[in-house]
């Protein structure tokens, strides 16, 4: 599996050196009696989230100290719409509106594409009064609980969404994350770095618009990816990018446009950001799934679909109603270790639940295989995903 050149400045060469110092000391200092040859392991400090601090909790006899032995589980969805205040809200305040999802929602790192502020700030909406073909969202600030309590650790705000009512909005749907102890990324040059089982993760949020990364500007990406991997062990895009619709599930070379708007070269952009160090890329916009495949032992997920659009945001209708979450295991260094994909469906009002007729998953594998008939990824009937001989 060829993995992309990383600096040797990087925390995770730190800590490998360091661990190795400290094996080799306790050694010398045992007379090497009852010496295996573990490494150390690591779990996340106090609390259900990524915000503990590491902390060693013993040796694994199977590893050994110049190989990296962390593994931690990443997750992540497509667009989130909880509803659309003030009339068109789920029923009990949005308690309970993830629970048909909610087991699916677990890994040491969960993330979502958040498509609306979190704001009660009504002053400055893009749609001008009676719009017709203008769309704006946003959800009361508490709404942050729900996507707590459901095990979200982290959203992105980098999509056309993200300035439905402005700067203040987008502020404010920032506090209101931070309020519920959820991390937030997307703004220009941020790179939101959290620590899960001894492993640092900086997450990058990229689209067309001027609140985010510039997806467009590929030599920009490239740099803060570059950034990115300096102050942690993984880097994970966030991208917004593809045309939009029912008809949008096939990933072509090239450009791709969508109401006059440049939604960038989604094959590009993501090869060049794992070219500069990226080891997971997840995309959302098409409002569909999209395949997925593997580039330099990197996996690609070019569209997580729509996964929930309370107060009938998102249309439901066929595959536009289908999406899914991913889960993906990777060591320390970002070789991937183990994935899968499970499907969702959302109801008529946009609630998302778990797909029992799996056809999410029979798209993603239909498109993967079209799309990349060499790099695309394998799912088998169960959503597992391997990599192509060769990935």
């Amino acid at each position: 599996m060829y993995a992309p050149a990383r600096s040797a400045s990087r925390p995770r060469r730190r800590r490998l050196v360091a661990a190795f110092g400290i094996l080799v000391f306790a050694l010398l200092a045992a007379g090497c009696s009852d010496a295996g040859d573990g490494g150390p392991v690591w779990q996340s400090g106090a609390g259900p989230g990524p915000t503990g601090a590491a902390t060693p909790v013993g040796a694994s006899p199977s590893s050994k100290p110049d190989e990296p032995s962390e593994t931690v589980s990443l997750a992540a969805t497509g667009d989130v719409i909880m509803g659309n205040a003030p009339s068109r809200l789920p029923a009990n305040g949005g308690k309970g509106f993830f629970d048909d999802v909610k087991a699916a929602l677990k890994a040491d790192l969960m993330m979502g594409n958040l498509e609306e502020p979190l704001t009660e700030d009504t002053g400055t909406g893009k749609c001008a009064p009676g719009a017709t073909k203008c769309f704006q969202f946003r959800a009361p600030p508490g709404y942050a609980a729900h996507l707590r309590d459901a095990g979200f650790h982290l959203l992105n705000q980098a999509n056309n969404h993200g300035y439905d009512y402005g700067p203040r909005g987008y502020e404010n749907t920032k506090a209101a994350l931070e309020a519920h102890g959820l991390k937030h990324t997307g703004a220009p040059g941020e790179i939101t770095v959290v620590e899960v089982r001894g492993v640092k993760i900086a997450v990058l949020g990229f689209s067309a618009y001027a609140w985010s990364n510039d997806l467009n500007d590929i030599e920009a990406a490239k740099r803060v990816v570059a950034q990115a991997t300096e102050q942690a062990d993984l880097v994970v895009v966030q991208v917004h990018m593809g045309a939009e619709g029912a008809d949008q599930t096939r990933v072509k070379p090239g450009t791709e446009m969508y109401a006059g708007e440049n939604r960038g070269d989604p094959i590009r952009f993501s090869h060049a950001v794992i070219d500069a160090g990226a080891d997971l890329v997840i995309g959302h916009s098409p409002h569909v799934l999209r395949g997925m495949e593997f580039y330099k032992g990197r996996l690609i997920a070019y569209s997580l679909g729509n996964f929930a659009g309370g107060g009938k945001s998102l249309s439901s209708t066929g595959r536009l109603g289908w999406g899914g979450v991913l889960k993906v295991s990777l060591t320390a260094d970002g070789s991937f270790v183990d994935g899968g994909f499970t499907s969702t469906a959302m109801n008529g009002v946009g609630r998302p639940g778990i797909d029992g007729q799996h056809r999410g998953l029979g798209l993603v594998r239909e498109v993967s295989k079209a799309d990349f008939p060499k790099t695309g990824a394998r799912l088998d009937a169960n959503g597992r995903i391997t990599a192509p001989a060769g990935g």
